[in-house]
């Protein structure tokens, strides 16, 4: 981490092992876990927590202030776990009063130019392709894929195991395991190729189809939807979760399968 092209506060929390390239910005405030490596031309301002052997590529900024007219220059951070890769000129701003922090779990890959905005809640093991942004206060869950230049509206939640297209505007909640598409954005199916990646049986993958055919391929309404999965199909933990997940959602949640001309 000597590297004189680079200025560091003297009270930034640097791992002995942090590699840091050439004309980085590194604040006050700020802690670095071993293994990391800070491409040359990235600023981390005050507030980030960064975890173990991340990857941070040029041009990015880590923990901005938010974009937000309300923000008063609260103490607030981004937290970053393990093992995350941030590719070119991703921006991420730290929380407001509201979660007073913005985080990102372990593993996740930030392809480049993404933007996550203030108190954002992103889990484990997710993909953000080029261009992918986060409105403020968004909640993802883990394991999700959102593809280029997906948009997402702010206090908007994504479940667990999802898969957003490319080009798509979420404006709702998107449910766990599933396929979204189309605009306005829509159910078209689970998101199988991820479940079986992920270890999922194809009776456990088929459980959850039925769950959503009831939910969104017979014509009710959500709380007539619920009612009918809670009386016919087995506890399961998925059930569960996709259930809580509806009941939970503030926005609503997207729309069902319809087919297009």
């Amino acid at each position: 981490m000597n590297q004189p092209l680079a200025y560091v506060h003297p009270q930034a929390k640097i791992a002995r092992n942090v590699v840091i390239e050439p004309f980085t910005t590194i604040h006050a405030n700020v802690e670095i876990g071993s293994g990391t490596w800070i491409g040359s031309n990235v600023t981390i301002m005050e507030g980030a927590r960064i975890g173990k052997n991340c990857r941070i590529f040029p041009g990015a900024v880590v923990s901005a202030i938010p974009q937000d007219l309300k923000f008063n220059d609260e103490e607030t951070v981004v937290i970053i776990g393990d093992n995350v890769t941030i590719r070119e000129c991703v921006t991420i701003n730290r929380g407001t009063s509201d979660r007073h922090k913005t985080v990102i779990g372990d593993n996740c890959l930030i392809m480049a130019y993404c933007h996550i905005a203030h108190d954002c809640i992103v889990g484990d093991n997710c993909i953000f392709s080029n261009n992918s942004t986060l409105a403020g206060h968004v909640t993802i869950g883990d394991n999700v894929v959102l593809a280029g230049m997906v948009a997402v509206h702010q206090f908007a939640s994504v479940g667990n195991h999802a898969f957003v297209t490319g080009g798509s505007l979420v404006r709702k909640d998107v449910p766990p395991y599933v396929k979204a598409a189309r605009e306005p954005l829509s159910y078209v199916g689970i998101n199988s190729i991820g479940l079986r990646r992920r270890g999922y049986t194809t009776e456990k993958i088929r459980e959850i189809q039925d769950i959503y055919r009831i939910l969104f391929q017979k014509n009710y309404n959500n709380s007539q939807a619920i009612e009918i999965i809670e009386a016919e199909m087995q506890a399961t933990s998925e059930r569960d979760e996709i259930i809580q997940f509806i009941k939970d959602s503030h926005r609503g949640i997207m729309k069902g399968y319809y087919k297009t001309n």
